[in-house]
């Protein structure tokens, strides 16, 4: 797009939508977007002489649809809703200027480490999702431990194995000073509505899909039992309690990512997914040519914090690592502020 001016929003857009699940009637949409590309003289993405690649980070019904399972709230109590107006409109306004959009999806199924049916206690009572953190001291003193009847399906009936590696992995979280392993609702259960994109994302999402032509860059992750996955980049724990490799970082995406001239990055939770995944990409940027982090911008006004009233809130956490990523070289933009007005920006 040779033009300097962002593009109007398309008229199928409904802002009062974007919190509401419906179907993407998709070749209608395929149809107006060959129609807008021609209006507008959008080139196919091919033609881009800067390469600009969005990361959607876990823009799905669980974490972003109210009543939800994981709704990201924010402290305003609507977050990741507001969130996704302005994402949605985001892509619309640059359409001509992004060249791909990578979707990352939380991906799950019920007996993984921090979901309920993973743990019991002497009782045989599950922990209580979302208000439970199982410590290290918990699983030295058998507060929580392994579900005996899980280790029929994720670990071959070896109970005496998957209970050392519970052992193990909250060890490691305790070292590598993460979070403490939260027990969190069942969510992005595959299959499931909760785990599809949001419907206004998916839809903003396809018609760029066809208006420049080009395949969104979907990555999928989560779906390792034995070990959260916050960041799409690399899974908490990378071995097992015998030292032996039980994931590994995502070397490809990572250097697909990287290959582009500008990587802006959204989503949720600012503070947990979003946060994780962008430490590690910075971490590798770093191990590679710390000048990289200069192509990389954070849309603030697109992603929110974890916050359960009266329980937890995050939003410190998200604000201080965004700060230190500000610090490393990364840029802080809004999504109201038109791409080649961003700092470094050369389109």
């Amino acid at each position: 797009m040779s033009t300097t001016t962002q593009l109007p929003i398309p008229a199928h857009f409904e802002p009062r939508k974007v919190g509401e699940v419906w179907r993407v009637t998709y070749q209608d949409r395929a149809d107006d977007a060959e129609n807008w590309a021609k209006r507008h003289g959008i080139q196919p993405a091919a033609k881009d002489k800067t390469r600009i690649c969005l990361m959607a980070i876990d823009v799905q019904n669980t974490f972003c649809i109210p009543n939800f399972e994981l709704f990201v709230a924010g402290r305003s109590g609507t977050g990741a809703v507001d969130d996704n107006v302005r994402l949605c409109e985001f892509i619309y306004r640059n359409l001509g200027w992004i060249s791909a959009i990578a979707p990352t999806m939380d991906t799950h199924t019920a007996m993984q480490i921090f979901h309920p049916v993973f743990w019991v206690n002497d009782a045989g009572v599950h922990p209580v999702p979302a208000a439970t953190l199982i410590t290290l001291e918990d699983v030295q003193k058998g507060t929580w431990k392994v579900n005996p009847a899980v280790a029929y399906s994720i670990a071959d009936g070896n109970y005496s194995d998957l209970q050392k590696h519970a052992l193990h992995y909250v060890q490691k979280l305790t070292d590598d000073g993460k979070y403490p392993l939260t027990v969190w609702p069942y969510h992005a259960m595959l299959g499931g509505i909760g785990h599809a994109l949001v419907s206004a994302v998916e839809e903003a999402i396809f018609f760029h899909n066809i208006a420049r032509n080009s395949q969104s860059l979907f990555e999928i992750k989560g779906s390792n039992p034995l070990t959260e996955n916050y960041s799409v980049l690399r899974p908490e724990v990378l071995e097992g309690a015998d030292g032996r490799p039980i994931a590994q970082k995502n070397s490809s995406f990572i250097q697909k990512l990287l290959n582009f001239d500008v990587v802006i990055i959204a989503g949720q939770a600012k503070s947990h997914c979003v946060a994780w995944t962008i430490d590690d990409l910075l971490t590798e940027i770093r191990a590679q040519d710390p000048q990289l982090a200069k192509k990389v911008y954070l849309l603030e006004d697109c992603t929110s914090a974890v916050v359960v009233p009266g329980v937890v809130d995050f939003t410190d956490q998200g604000d201080a690592a965004f700060s230190r990523f500000a610090d490393a070289g990364m840029h802080i933009v809004k999504s109201t502020q038109p791409i080649d007005s961003w700092p470094g920006i050369s389109l």
